[in-house]
């Protein structure tokens, strides 16, 4: 294919064009002197309030000291309790697991120091001039004359935390395990910041990005609003990431036009708004903000009311790649009932989820299911005698192995034994809690850190499902592919999920263009076959939007009526999306 997958997309924030976006220390610097000079008083504040995650001495040095201050206070040493009392206070959401612990319920206040607090109010109110308040929660000090709010993805932070750069907040756990510095901020320090921040967001006056190293850009706290709310009226894109495996592959280097230096990319996260990224682009300038932040603000219009009031600010659907072309095999695992995820991390609903064969080679296939006559007491006792070296695993034995083709739709529901085979490209389409995969084996493989990757044999013991034999395999996951209507030059087919999923999938192979409605509830797509597409609102009230192959896309549920339609290269022939919506 000719086409280039777009790796950057942005949304033009239209009407900020002047005055509202600054790249660099330099610009960023004399507006904020300027800034200051207008504020009429004897005492000025202004507040650098972090997203955990931030590189604190970069931000000193080259923008907070470059601005002469009369006081200058650091939110975690000034206000907050120590590290041993947040670790202490935290230690039963954390758990002893490696990667599980339990949803937190905290929120910043719960963390500062009375009297800390009390002396540092009393200090602001006995200075004069320009007093300077950094750090995390720096807007819960006092009420700033300017708030800046500094922000970051959380693929970014991942990063950080890989490389030893960063430690979780209030800890000095620099070279600890990746997995449970991740722990600690998925389940603690992220939840607490982003209820913070979903607080504040009519607060700041600017939003600082802080992504890349030495490269701060900065814009309006309006003109970051008016993108949100921009995002909410058209078809976009969030920021794919990439990331490689011990079972990776090599289909993503050409399709996606990645690093072909690199060994392979097993991961692509290209729906998944908690975790990837939104650039908008204001004046010359793009800035990139979590995706998040527009769940948070504008859920209703995003989600649609009726997803709204069921997951709240949460966005539900995920899409993501999964590349094994000339790699290997995945894991064996299970995800947790609903049940069992309530009751055990305080998560309120499951990973459901389904793999949709992008592309596959001949001899693919995937695990999928227990094999009819599969008894737990042997399906285990051959997991543990492996796991302790005694046996070498034979999953054929016990689980289906089933030929796996293009466009082939494998269902996927909570409790049920699976991983894709070498050999494949997956595009999974999945609800969203994220990290909640119970490993039962793993072909005897290390991690990429060189230590063996986590097996969850407990977990996996209480949920899998052992019903879930050959024939209920074949006859309820694997194509369940209905042909829904049809005309001249299209059809839709319904190709899952299962019923005791949420999430609706549609197929539609067309020639012609295709009326879409988002019936009020926000709508993912993938163009699955076919070089472009062009998707335009028949009442022109968006401009329309291109999308290349393989490319994920959100529709927001306050658009309504779309229509999508071959463009450039793929006039005159059949192409196809598929398409996901919460099921009511």
């Amino acid at each position: 294919m000719n086409v280039i997958f777009n790796k950057q997309p942005f949304i033009e924030v239209k009407g900020y064009e002047n005055n509202h976006s600054w790249e660099g220390y330099e610009q960023i610097i004399d507006v904020l002197k300027l800034n200051l000079k207008a504020i009429e008083k004897d005492k000025k504040i202004i507040a650098f309030d972090f997203y955990p995650g931030v590189r604190v001495n970069e931000i000193l040095q080259n923008i907070i000291k470059e601005i002469p201050y009369t006081s200058l206070i650091y939110t975690d040493e000034a206000v907050f309790c120590s590290s041993e009392f947040v670790t202490d206070k935290i230690k039963d959401h954390m758990t002893e697991d490696r990667v599980f612990g339990v949803m937190s319920h905290y929120q910043f206040k719960d963390f500062i120091d009375g009297r800390k607090l009390e002396a540092v109010r009393k200090q602001i109110e006995n200075a004069e001039g320009v007093i300077i308040i950094y750090g995390v929660a720096a807007g819960l000090i006092i009420k700033p004359d300017i708030h800046i709010y500094l922000d970051l993805a959380r693929w970014e932070i991942q990063q950080r935390y890989r490389s030893g750069e960063l430690p979780n907040w209030k800890h000095n756990n620099y070279n600890e395990d990746i997995l449970r510095k991740y722990k600690r901020g998925f389940f603690f320090e992220w939840r607490m910041a982003d209820r913070y921040k979903k607080e504040h967001f009519d607060a700041f006056d600017y939003i600082l990005d802080t992504n890349l190293k030495a490269a701060p850009r900065m814009i309006t706290a309006k003109s970051f609003l008016a993108g949100l709310e921009r995002a909410t009226t058209q078809p976009f894109s969030v920021v794919p990431f990439f990331d490689p495996g011990v079972w990776g592959g090599q289909w993503m280097k050409g399709v996606c036009d990645l690093d072909r230096n690199l060994e392979n990319f097993a991961w692509c996260f290209n729906c998944v708004p908690e975790e990837n990224s939104l650039l908008l682009k204001v004046g010359e300038v793009v800035v990139e903000v979590p995706s998040i932040n527009l769940v948070f603000r504008y859920p209703k219009a995003l989600l649609g009311e009726k997803v709204h009031a069921r997951f709240g600010t949460e966005f539900p659907i995920r899409f993501d790649f999964l590349d094994t072309m000339e790699g290997e095999n995945l894991s064996l695992q299970v995800h947790p009932l609903t049940e069992y995820i309530q009751e055990s991390f305080g998560m309120h609903y499951t990973q459901d989820e389904s793999y949709y064969m992008l592309d596959a080679k001949k001899d693919a296939h995937v695990y999928l299911g227990v094999k009819t006559g599969t008894t737990k007491e042997k399906f285990f006792s051959d997991l543990i005698k492996a796991q302790e070296g005694e046996i070498e695993f034979s999953v054929e034995k016990y689980i289906n192995k089933i030929p796996a083709k293009k466009h082939d739709h494998f269902l996927i529901p909570a409790g049920t034994a699976h991983c894709s085979g070498a050999d494949s490209m997956v595009l999974e389409i999945s609800s969203t809690p994220f990290i909640f995969t119970f490993k039962l084996w793993d072909w005897g493989r290390l991690g990429l850190d060189g230590k063996p990757r986590p097996i969850h044999m407990t977990h996996g013991s209480k949920v899998l499902q052992f019903d879930r034999d050959t024939e209920w395999t074949m006859d309820h996951l694997v194509n369940q592919i209905q042909t829904i209507n049809e005309g001249d030059g299209w059809r839709e087919e319904r190709t899952g999920l299962h019923d005791i999923q949420f999430i609706e999938t549609r197929r539609h192979w067309f020639s012609v263009p295709v009326l879409h409605d988002t019936n009020g509830e926000v709508n993912v797509l993938n163009l699955v076959e076919g070089e472009q597409a062009i998707v335009e609102s028949p009442e022109d009230k968006f401009e329309p939007f291109i999308v290349n192959y393989a490319e994920t896309f959100i529709v927001p549920a306050a658009v309504g009526r779309y229509a999508i339609r071959p463009y450039g290269a793929s006039v005159g022939k059949e192409i196809a999306t598929i398409k996901a919506y919460v099921r009511f």
